[in-house]
Protein backbone atom coordinates (compact mmCIF):
# COMPACT_ATOMS: atom_id res chain seq x y z
CA UNK A 1 0.00 0.00 0.00
CA UNK A 2 2.83 2.39 0.82
CA UNK A 3 4.36 1.84 -2.64
CA UNK A 4 1.00 2.52 -4.28
CA UNK A 5 0.53 5.70 -2.27
CA UNK A 6 4.03 6.84 -3.18
CA UNK A 7 3.37 6.19 -6.88
CA UNK A 8 0.09 8.10 -6.74
CA UNK A 9 1.89 10.95 -5.00
CA UNK A 10 4.54 11.13 -7.71
CA UNK A 11 1.85 11.07 -10.39
CA UNK A 12 0.06 13.97 -8.74
CA UNK A 13 3.29 15.94 -8.41
CA UNK A 14 4.15 15.26 -12.06
CA UNK A 15 0.68 16.32 -13.19
CA UNK A 16 0.92 19.51 -11.12
CA UNK A 17 4.33 20.33 -12.59
CA UNK A 18 3.03 19.78 -16.11
CA UNK A 19 0.08 22.08 -15.39
CA UNK A 20 2.56 24.77 -14.39
CA UNK A 21 5.44 24.15 -16.79
CA UNK A 22 3.50 23.75 -20.06
CA UNK A 23 1.47 27.00 -19.79
CA UNK A 24 4.58 28.77 -18.52
CA UNK A 25 6.60 27.65 -21.53
CA UNK A 26 3.85 28.68 -23.93
CA UNK A 27 3.52 32.08 -22.25
CA UNK A 28 7.27 32.54 -22.68
CA UNK A 29 7.04 31.64 -26.38
CA UNK A 30 4.14 34.07 -26.86
CA UNK A 31 6.21 36.82 -25.23
CA UNK A 32 9.40 35.89 -27.11
CA UNK A 33 7.87 35.75 -30.61
CA UNK A 34 6.00 39.00 -29.89
CA UNK A 35 9.40 40.71 -29.79
CA UNK A 36 10.44 39.42 -33.23
CA UNK A 37 10.15 41.67 -36.30
CA UNK A 38 11.17 39.50 -39.25
CA UNK A 39 10.96 41.32 -42.58
CA UNK A 40 12.30 38.49 -44.70
CA UNK A 41 11.25 38.86 -48.35
CA UNK A 42 8.13 36.81 -49.01
CA UNK A 43 5.44 36.15 -51.60
CA UNK A 44 2.81 38.08 -49.65
CA UNK A 45 2.19 40.20 -46.59
CA UNK A 46 -0.86 38.87 -44.73
CA UNK A 47 -2.83 41.22 -42.50
CA UNK A 48 -4.88 39.28 -40.00
CA UNK A 49 -8.35 40.72 -39.60
CA UNK A 50 -9.86 42.55 -36.67
CA UNK A 51 -13.17 44.24 -36.08
CA UNK A 52 -14.61 46.74 -38.53
CA UNK A 53 -17.75 48.83 -38.21
CA UNK A 54 -19.70 49.45 -41.40
CA UNK A 55 -16.52 49.29 -43.46
CA UNK A 56 -14.36 51.32 -41.09
CA UNK A 57 -11.50 49.37 -39.44
CA UNK A 58 -11.14 49.74 -35.68
CA UNK A 59 -7.96 51.36 -34.33
CA UNK A 60 -6.50 47.89 -33.70
CA UNK A 61 -7.12 46.90 -37.33
CA UNK A 62 -5.88 50.25 -38.64
CA UNK A 63 -2.56 49.76 -36.84
CA UNK A 64 -2.08 46.40 -38.54
CA UNK A 65 -2.96 47.80 -41.95
CA UNK A 66 -0.66 50.79 -41.59
CA UNK A 67 2.21 48.50 -40.63
CA UNK A 68 1.50 46.27 -43.64
CA UNK A 69 1.56 49.32 -45.90
CA UNK A 70 4.99 50.21 -44.53
CA UNK A 71 6.27 46.69 -45.22
CA UNK A 72 4.91 46.90 -48.77
CA UNK A 73 6.67 50.22 -49.32
CA UNK A 74 9.90 48.62 -48.10
CA UNK A 75 9.57 45.89 -50.72
CA UNK A 76 9.03 43.00 -48.32
CA UNK A 77 6.46 41.45 -50.69
CA UNK A 78 4.75 42.36 -53.98
CA UNK A 79 1.24 42.07 -52.58
CA UNK A 80 -0.80 42.43 -49.40
CA UNK A 81 -3.50 39.91 -48.53
CA UNK A 82 -6.25 41.01 -46.16
CA UNK A 83 -8.33 38.32 -44.51
CA UNK A 84 -11.54 37.91 -42.54
CA UNK A 85 -15.22 37.43 -43.19
CA UNK A 86 -18.15 39.26 -41.65
CA UNK A 87 -20.56 38.82 -38.80
CA UNK A 88 -24.31 38.30 -39.36
CA UNK A 89 -25.84 41.62 -40.39
CA UNK A 90 -22.56 43.22 -41.46
CA UNK A 91 -22.47 44.88 -44.87
CA UNK A 92 -18.71 44.61 -45.13
CA UNK A 93 -16.11 41.94 -44.45
CA UNK A 94 -12.93 42.52 -42.47
CA UNK A 95 -10.90 41.72 -45.58
CA UNK A 96 -12.90 44.15 -47.71
CA UNK A 97 -12.66 46.94 -45.15
CA UNK A 98 -8.93 46.31 -44.89
CA UNK A 99 -8.47 46.49 -48.65
CA UNK A 100 -10.35 49.80 -48.84
CA UNK A 101 -8.27 51.29 -46.03
CA UNK A 102 -5.02 50.22 -47.68
CA UNK A 103 -6.00 51.95 -50.91
CA UNK A 104 -6.61 55.12 -48.88
CA UNK A 105 -3.06 54.76 -47.60
CA UNK A 106 -1.79 54.73 -51.17
CA UNK A 107 -1.25 51.03 -51.74
CA UNK A 108 -2.18 50.19 -55.37
CA UNK A 109 -5.45 48.28 -55.57
CA UNK A 110 -3.78 45.81 -57.94
CA UNK A 111 -1.37 44.85 -55.15
CA UNK A 112 -4.12 44.02 -52.64
CA UNK A 113 -6.05 40.76 -52.47
CA UNK A 114 -8.97 40.35 -50.08
CA UNK A 115 -9.64 36.79 -48.90
CA UNK A 116 -13.11 37.30 -47.46
CA UNK A 117 -13.55 33.97 -45.70
CA UNK A 118 -12.84 32.67 -42.23
CA UNK A 119 -14.37 33.54 -38.89
CA UNK A 120 -11.19 32.93 -36.90
CA UNK A 121 -7.42 32.89 -37.41
CA UNK A 122 -7.10 29.23 -38.37
CA UNK A 123 -9.92 29.43 -40.91
CA UNK A 124 -8.53 32.60 -42.46
CA UNK A 125 -5.00 31.19 -42.70
CA UNK A 126 -6.23 27.96 -44.27
CA UNK A 127 -7.89 30.11 -46.96
CA UNK A 128 -4.74 32.20 -47.37
CA UNK A 129 -2.61 29.08 -47.76
CA UNK A 130 -4.80 27.88 -50.64
CA UNK A 131 -4.68 31.31 -52.27
CA UNK A 132 -0.90 31.69 -51.98
CA UNK A 133 -0.26 28.20 -53.32
CA UNK A 134 -2.68 28.77 -56.22
CA UNK A 135 -0.51 31.76 -57.14
CA UNK A 136 2.61 29.60 -57.06
CA UNK A 137 3.88 31.05 -53.78
CA UNK A 138 4.67 29.56 -50.41
CA UNK A 139 5.93 32.28 -48.07
CA UNK A 140 4.21 35.03 -46.08
CA UNK A 141 4.97 37.71 -43.53
CA UNK A 142 2.16 37.87 -40.98
CA UNK A 143 1.02 41.20 -39.56
CA UNK A 144 -0.99 41.19 -36.36
CA UNK A 145 -0.63 42.32 -32.76
CA UNK A 146 2.62 41.24 -31.07
CA UNK A 147 1.18 38.59 -28.76
CA UNK A 148 -0.88 37.10 -31.60
CA UNK A 149 2.26 36.38 -33.62
CA UNK A 150 3.19 33.01 -32.09
CA UNK A 151 -0.22 31.41 -32.62
CA UNK A 152 -0.73 32.83 -36.09
CA UNK A 153 2.73 31.69 -37.20
CA UNK A 154 2.04 28.20 -35.83
CA UNK A 155 -1.26 28.01 -37.70
CA UNK A 156 0.24 29.32 -40.95
CA UNK A 157 3.03 26.75 -40.81
CA UNK A 158 0.54 23.99 -40.03
CA UNK A 159 -1.33 25.11 -43.16
CA UNK A 160 1.83 24.51 -45.19
CA UNK A 161 3.20 28.04 -45.50
CA UNK A 162 6.64 29.39 -44.76
CA UNK A 163 5.67 32.09 -42.29
CA UNK A 164 7.47 34.94 -40.54
CA UNK A 165 6.02 37.61 -38.28
CA UNK A 166 6.28 41.39 -38.27
CA UNK A 167 3.78 42.67 -35.70
CA UNK A 168 2.58 46.23 -35.37
CA UNK A 169 4.05 48.23 -32.50
CA UNK A 170 1.24 50.79 -32.46
CA UNK A 171 -2.42 50.78 -31.44
CA UNK A 172 -4.55 49.94 -28.39
CA UNK A 173 -3.22 46.38 -28.14
CA UNK A 174 0.22 47.65 -27.13
CA UNK A 175 -0.56 50.93 -25.42
CA UNK A 176 -0.29 49.74 -21.83
CA UNK A 177 1.57 47.08 -19.88
CA UNK A 178 -1.79 45.79 -18.61
CA UNK A 179 -3.01 45.24 -22.17
CA UNK A 180 0.13 43.32 -23.03
CA UNK A 181 -0.07 41.08 -19.94
CA UNK A 182 -3.73 40.28 -20.54
CA UNK A 183 -2.96 39.52 -24.19
CA UNK A 184 -0.22 37.08 -23.20
CA UNK A 185 -2.60 35.30 -20.82
CA UNK A 186 -5.33 35.14 -23.45
CA UNK A 187 -2.96 33.89 -26.14
CA UNK A 188 -1.52 31.24 -23.83
CA UNK A 189 -5.02 29.85 -23.41
CA UNK A 190 -5.70 30.12 -27.13
CA UNK A 191 -2.51 28.21 -28.01
CA UNK A 192 -3.39 25.46 -25.54
CA UNK A 193 -6.89 25.27 -27.02
CA UNK A 194 -5.50 25.07 -30.55
CA UNK A 195 -2.95 22.41 -29.64
CA UNK A 196 -5.60 20.34 -27.91
CA UNK A 197 -7.84 20.36 -31.00
CA UNK A 198 -4.90 19.69 -33.31
CA UNK A 199 -3.88 16.62 -31.29
CA UNK A 200 -7.50 15.47 -31.00
CA UNK A 201 -8.05 16.00 -34.71
CA UNK A 202 -11.15 18.14 -34.19
CA UNK A 203 -12.14 21.53 -35.59
CA UNK A 204 -10.78 24.58 -33.80
CA UNK A 205 -13.64 26.84 -32.81
CA UNK A 206 -11.74 29.43 -30.76
CA UNK A 207 -13.16 32.79 -31.97
CA UNK A 208 -9.86 34.69 -32.30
Amino acid sequence: MRAVSRAIGWLLVTALLLCLVVPGFIAFRVWHVARVDDRTAADAIVVLGAAQYDGVPTPVFQSRLEHAATLFEQGVAPQIITVGGNQPGDRFTEAGAGRAYLTELGVPATAILAVETGSNTVGSLDAVALTVRDQGGESVVLVSDPTHSYRSQMMARDAGLEAWTSPTREGPAVWTRENQIMSIIRETGAVLWYQYHRIAGTDVDFPG
